[in-house]
């Protein structure tokens, strides 16, 4: 799948014409790959736009996952819950245990954005062991992140640190140290949730320097975090800060 836009444009038109000429399964295919491109550019309302036409070839899983996903990321959970509901249906009656997880995990999303933390836990909890069935080791790291935001916005602090801590190590073992800044972001929050800013500022130098080491578009805006904390510690301790590392 090309990404520039004179290549993706072409893929766009082939799509446009397998829909209008009947042929599912090239709209299907097409439609799916433009897109995840999409979805990775925050392209929402091409993605739904796109969803939406292959859908109008009939019943397809991943079409409803992603038009969810632009449904969601937009504002509309109701409408995004009931695509992820097809979508689910679909991945369970196919045995695709993967995409269940995965579709479960997003479903618990937009209601912990709804903030029904119940439903949102009975979903994560769903796909906690699937993650673990399948060996999916990234999904399985994001799954215990998202059940530990949930016991933080309970203000459930230990339960959500066990959660952040069980998946720190696997974000770890399996190479993604942008998901290892998050995870340490998350354990930072809570700490300072909690009032422990020695801890808090510990796991930010870790997370400003992971995000440097990827080029993470965070990066700025995390040592701003950083500095707040350090200034905060300092006038309560009433010293100055240290200066900001290199």
């Amino acid at each position: 799948m090309a990404t520039d836009p004179a290549g993706l444009a072409r893929w766009v038109e082939v799509h446009r014409l397998a829909v209008a000429g009947r042929q599912s399964e090239i709209a299907r295919d097409i439609g799916g790959r433009v897109c995840w491109t999409w979805l990775r550019t925050s392209r929402f309302a091409a993605v739904e736009a796109v969803a939406t036409a292959t859908l109008t070839l009939g019943p397809n899983a991943r079409a409803f996952y992603q038009r969810g996903w632009a449904r969601s990321s937009t504002g509309r959970p109701w409408s995004a819950l009931e695509d992820f509901q097809q979508a689910l249906t679909m991945y369970q009656q196919a045995g695709d245990r993967g995409n269940e997880a995965a579709t479960l995990n997003n479903i618990g999303g937009v209601y912990a954005g709804l903030g029904d933390w119940q439903r949102a836990l009975d979903h994560y909890h769903q796909a906690l062991p699937i993650t673990r069935e399948v060996g999916d080791r990234a999904g399985e790291a994001t799954t215990l992140n998202n059940i530990g935001g949930v016991y933080a916005g309970l203000g459930d602090w230990q339960r959500a640190l066990d959660h952040y801590h069980q998946a720190l190590p696997i974000t770890r073992e399996v190479g993604d140290r942008a998901g290892e800044a998050v995870t340490r972001f998350n354990i930072a929050t809570v700490h300072r949730a909690d009032g422990d800013l020695d801890q808090a500022i510990q796991e930010l130098e870790h997370v400003v320097d992971l995000d440097r080491q990827v080029d993470h578009p965070r990066l700025e805006a995390n040592t701003v975090v950083l500095e707040q904390l350090r200034r905060q510690r300092a006038e309560d301790h009433g010293s100055e800060p240290p200066p900001a590392g290199p």
